[in-house]
């Protein structure tokens, strides 16, 4: 039925089918058939406690599965017509898949339970149209990070925590291979001249490798999953992210085209913060969103998205964030948005909050708003510009007005730490006030953070611009919140 999928359906047919192998080959001497094959119910045992020697057998029916899966690999490959696999419905091409298997299990003289042979062909199936090993982690909605450290190293992030995955690759040439195949894909590549490398899967999650020499282990990998679904500020509310107020004042301040920074370490969600207050931009407003990796999910009809560029195998072709953000000033946006300023782009992003471009945002890693406007600072000084410092820090107070601080807590969960308004300069010093923050109260025995969030009594200082814009915020959401 699918040997229009095989290289050569003639060839693909000439294996021996069960029928003509008749009783005997029940009965092997081969070590492997023999220990993969389904024990007779007279045999089952009660229930014991591991040994070594039970475990050291484990660990050698596993070794032994990989080698008959690495040999089905290799097979599969050999007989798929892989340029006919594009317009294969998914449940044709693993019936086509389940039927090499067959084959190539009979020919080999191994015999498999239902359980195994099922894992088996979903492998191997993950293994020709899929990311191998990683396929499963990828499709399991519970994890937020993959981190591979080295072929038999893979964790994962669920909650806010880190955990070790029985997940395993078969050597490094094996996850080489996957790595390969991620990075090609997009056009780029990783080898001992070009040692690491950033992409973006095809749904949209974030990939990072680092091979040898500079990977001293092995190869690491990390891939910030792509969440399918757009977080709304309701719902991080829900989650206990911030509170309504807080929420209520950033959608003045959003739609009012503050300028905002959202400052936090990585993984404290920095992105999911930009993408939720992306919610409060006008339709009618065009904005243009620049990346290193295209990750933001912005949730606006007229956005124009563009990602950055590393240079060719000759060093050429490189596109910057900075370039783009040059290009984008020409484009008539309503609101520039930075994925992340890291660099000499904080000089045309600080020019462009300043230029008319009222409403931008970006993100930087600082661990406090103070933290952050230095980091700026330090970022002007990395481009290269030769500026006296105050110009530089009159640069950033007229050019920010807001900097938002979040954290990933020690139990795992994101909360929004601060909210700090720029009120200006006094003499070569930025201004500043906290207008809310949370307050950590102490932590429960499981390891629960516990606090509130609360405002610090503070009015804000763009209150009057709030008022004049339609949002007459009431004073009681500054008040200070008792314990």
């Amino acid at each position: 039925m699918f040997s229009r999928y095989r290289k050569n359906a003639e060839a693909s047919a000439q294996p021996v089918r069960p029928s003509a192998v008749g009783p005997a080959r029940h009965v092997s001497s081969d070590p492997l058939r023999a220990e993969l094959a389904p024990r007779p119910a007279k045999q089952v045992a009660k229930p014991v406690a591991a040994t070594p020697e039970a475990a050291s057998k484990d660990e050698q029916r596993k070794l032994r599965m990989n080698k008959v899966k690495s040999d089905l690999h290799r097979r599969l490959l050999d007989n798929l017509n892989l340029s006919a696999l594009d317009n294969a419905s998914e449940s044709e091409l693993r019936s086509e898949i389940n039927s090499i298997v067959a084959e190539a299990l009979v020919e080999m003289d191994v015999v498999l339970n239902s359980e195994d042979r099922a894992t088996l062909n979903r492998d191997l199936f993950f293994e020709v149209m899929g990311l191998g090993p990683l396929e499963p982690l990828l499709q399991d909605d519970s994890v937020n990070d993959i981190l591979v450290n080295g072929p038999k190293k893979v964790f994962v992030e669920r909650a806010g925590k880190l955990e070790l995955t029985d997940v395993t690759f078969r050597d490094e040439r094996h996850l080489l291979r996957i790595i390969d195949k991620i990075v090609s894909a997009v056009g780029r590549r990783v080898d001992e001249s070009n040692p690491y490398v950033d992409a973006r899967l095809a749904d949209g999650s974030r990939f990072n490798a680092m091979v040898q020499p500079v990977a001293v282990d092995g190869a690491l990998v990390s891939i910030r999953k792509f969440k399918k679904e757009k977080l709304s500020i309701n719902d991080l509310v829900n989650f206990g992210a911030f509170s309504p107020e807080m929420a209520l004042y950033l959608e003045a301040a959003v739609s009012t085209r503050l300028n905002v920074i959202v400052s936090g370490g990585t993984g404290s969600g920095k992105t999911t913060t930009l993408n939720a207050l992306s919610s409060f931009i006008g339709h009618s407003e065009r904005v243009l969103t620049i990346e290193d990796t295209a990750e933001l999910q912005l949730q606006g009809e007229h956005v124009g998205r563009m990602e950055s560029r590393p240079a060719n195998m000759e060093g050429k072709g490189a596109v910057t964030q900075r370039d783009c953000l040059r290009n984008a000033l020409r484009m008539r946006p309503d609101r520039i948005i930075v994925g992340e300023t890291r660099g000499e782009e904080v000089i045309d992003m600080l020019q462009a909050m300043n230029t008319g471009h009222d409403g931008s945002m970006t993100t930087i890693h600082a661990n406090s708003a103070r933290d952050g406007i230095s980091r700026l600072e330090n970022m002007v000084a990395m481009a290269g510009i030769e500026m006296p410092l105050k110009a530089v820090r009159s640069q950033i107070g007229s050019a920010v007005n807001l900097i938002v601080q979040v954290s990933r807590m020690q139990d795992g969960s994101r909360r929004m730490m601060s909210i700090t308004e720029i009120t200006g300069m006094e003499g070569e010093i930025i201004t500043m006030q906290e207008i809310f923050r949370f307050e950590r109260t102490g932590i429960e025995p499981n390891g629960k953070i516990l606090g509130h969030f609360t405002g610090t009594g503070l009015r804000s200082h763009y209150a009057d611009r709030f008022k004049r814009w339609g949002f007459d915020l009431p004073s009681s959401i500054y008040d200070q919140v008792k314990a």
